[in-house]
């Protein structure tokens, strides 16, 4: 066995090619076994086993910056950098994180769970060397699916320009997540499918100039026809053309023809693209069968490929794609916009069912918003069907062209509040606190899976601005559906327990762990009102001014940042009213970030549990007994 005898890289540095093919396939077996375990991103990580090998054979980490787009197919990595024995606790709560992680390791230099930052970084890395008058090695990893990203080819500009000295490693598996789309996947398809090639392009000049009197006239042609014959025979002209010296296709999984690649490119003084061709989910039959669903897997049994899960209630992802498709045949207006998470957001169905209403625009959020917007101004009912961490990307669209054109786009935020294993760059617990304060946008969220079905026909009904839903990475409740959808009134909310003295306003899963506390503690001769703030904004002015005039003890509960969210809105709504009386207290996430583990871990780090309200409830009981004690018994 050699992986055990590979504490640190520079293990890596003495052994033959031939032991690094080995190796390779032991990390192979490895990850699937430990993975089988905890699970995680499985297929990306078997497709960049010897490209990772290779790579810290040639270059020394961490004084040469490798820099993994989004993260998810550093495992390799981790393995070779002294984390092998940590697996177990992948992706678990205080364990090895699932991304890069700058705080676990020297060698992991750059973190990020959003795709398409590693160019923009290395740019930096590069600039930041040469400032310093050092010489070490930059290379940034980006998938195909990663360079769809607008920043990609921002970078990609600048870089190019720069002429800043990096090998850049594209990473090309014809996936992100689900299969890649555009113009940009079509290019290096062309490339993939045509490995023979004329690698001359570099000669064609120098041959025209040694052809006798070749004369002045076709020496001032010469460079024409060199482009000529390049854009005709040689592939990678788009990076060549912006300023890259491009080198490929080459199989990432021949060792020794990598290594020989990255020799070629130590020798080239500007930007290096290598084009490396991967199969994701190498060397494990189920992940290459299905990349897709082995992307981002739960545990499994190894022999059979069969996945662990859970049988039970359907997610609320599921829900709101049945729901989409019922509401899309009744009204054509509707289409569904997804940055390259068809099946994440759950409307493969949609898909099928309307295929010339699905858009998926590739990971291309700001794209996504924009072009909502424009399909909204066209009269179409576009559902911008997004993750919350992801729909942050696009802020400045949804500020600057959907919300200042009052464009009727619907939001349907997935993965809204903590998500568990994918951790903190992952966390949707900030959308309400960056649109809230956005003029014209309504802001929704559903005690059950129900109320989202309403939620959603709400959505479809209203037609004075932007809209948005926003529904957990959870389980549903599993109540009832309503076969008729009727819309709910904007901004009321629903008093679930009637408010004697106390009440707790929550949000949506919010509400179970409310009614939970309020029950225990009425045995205790508390009497605590719950309310469904299902409208995040606009508020229900109404109640909270009922709420005011009654003298009641207000817990604002929310699964979402608690600077700048709805427990904000409230004591703004107060402030303004002059009601400097009403006794609010807030509980949300604090103002740090928080990482993996399960959701259950990730709200009692932060105290959302039923056992921290019912003791915010008693706290505030006591805070009551006392100050009437002392109003009937001064001293």
């Amino acid at each position: 066995m050699l992986l055990p005898q590979i504490k640190q890289p520079s293990d890596l540095k003495s052994m033959s090619q031939d032991d690094l093919v080995l190796l390779s396939a032991e990390i192979r077996q490895f990850l699937i076994e430990k993975l089988s375990a905890t699970g995680g991103h499985l297929a990306p990580n078997l497709g960049v086993v010897e490209l990772t090998v290779a790579l810290h054979y040639c270059y020394n980490s961490p004084v040469d910056k490798m820099i993994f787009d989004v993260g998810h197919q550093a495992y390799v990595h981790k393995v070779l950098t002294g984390r092998m024995d940590r697996f177990d606790t992948l992706r678990q709560h205080n364990g090895l994180c699932g991304f890069v992680k700058r705080n676990e390791s020297e060698h992991d230099v750059w973190e990020a769970g959003h795709s398409s930052t590693s160019l923009s970084a290395a740019m930096g890395m590069a600039l930041a060397r040469d400032l310093k008058g050092e010489d070490n090695k930059v290379i940034p990893i980006i998938g195909d699916g990663a360079l769809t990203g607008g920043m990609a080819f921002e970078a990609l500009n600048h870089i190019g320009h720069e002429q800043k000295k990096m090998m850049v490693i594209l990473n090309d598996n014809e996936m992100s997540i689900a299969p890649n789309v555009g113009a940009m996947h079509k290019y290096l398809s062309k490339i993939r499918s045509d490995r023979h090639y004329l690698k001359a392009k570099d000669d064609v000049e120098g041959m025209l100039k040694r052809i006798p009197a070749i004369g002045d006239r076709l020496a001032k042609s010469a460079s024409w026809i060199k482009d000529s014959v390049k854009y005709m025979m040689v592939p990678g002209v788009l990076f060549e053309e912006l300023g890259f010296k491009y080198l490929g296709p080459i199989d990432g999984h021949d060792i020794p023809k990598l290594i020989e690649a990255f020799k070629q490119a130590d020798n080239v003084e500007g930007p290096v693209l290598v084009h490396v061709l991967t199969t994701k989910g190498k060397g494990y039959q189920p992940a290459e069968a299905d990349s897709h669903k082995w992307h981002g897997i739960s545990p499994y049994k190894i022999e059979s490929g069969q996945v662990l899960k859970a049988v039970g209630k359907p997610m609320y992802t599921e829900i709101f794609g049945q729901t989409l498709v019922e509401l899309a045949k009744e009204d054509k207006r509707i289409v569904a916009v997804t940055p390259a998470m068809p099946t994440g957001s759950g409307l493969i169905p949609f898909s099928k069912e309307f295929p010339d209403r699905m858009i998926d625009v590739g990971i291309a959020e700001q794209h996504a918003a924009t072009m909502s917007a424009a399909l909204a101004m066209e009269g179409l009912k576009p559902i911008f069907a997004v993750y919350s961490t992801f729909m942050q990307r696009a802020y400045d669209q949804i500020v600057h062209d959907i919300c200042r054109h009052n464009a009727n786009v619907i939001f349907a935020i997935d993965r809204a509040g903590f998500v568990g294993p994918d951790g903190e760059t992952h966390q949707g617990v900030y959308d309400v606190a960056f649109m809230r304060h956005i003029p014209n946008i309504v802001l929704m969220m559903p005690k059950d899976e129900n109320e989202l079905r309403h939620m959603m026909k709400t959505a479809i009904e209203y037609n004075d601005g932007p809209i948005a839903y926003r529904y957990p990475r959870n389980n549903v409740v599993g109540v009832p559906l309503d076969e008729q959808l009727v819309p709910i009134p904007i901004g009321t909310w629903e008093q679930i327990r009637p408010a004697e003295g106390y009440a707790i306003i929550a949000s949506g899963s919010m509400l179970q762990i409310a009614e939970e506390a309020a029950e225990l503690v009425k045995r205790e001769g508390i009497t605590a009102g719950v309310i469904n703030a299902r409208f995040l904004k606009p508020l229900d002015e109404q109640m909270l001014r009922d709420l005011a005039v009654r003298g009641t003890k207000i817990i604002v509960l929310e699964e979402a940042s608690q600077a700048g969210s709805m427990g904000s809105a409230v004591l703004e709504f107060y402030a303004e009213q002059g009601l400097h009386d009403v006794q609010v207290h807030l509980m949300g996430i604090p103002d740090r970030f928080i990482e993996h583990g399960s959701i259950n871990e990730q709200r009692a780090e932060v105290g959302l549990t039923v056992e921290n309200v019912s003791s915010e409830l008693r706290s505030l009981a006591a805070q009551s007994s006392y100050s009437m004690s002392r109003t009937k018994f001064p001293s």
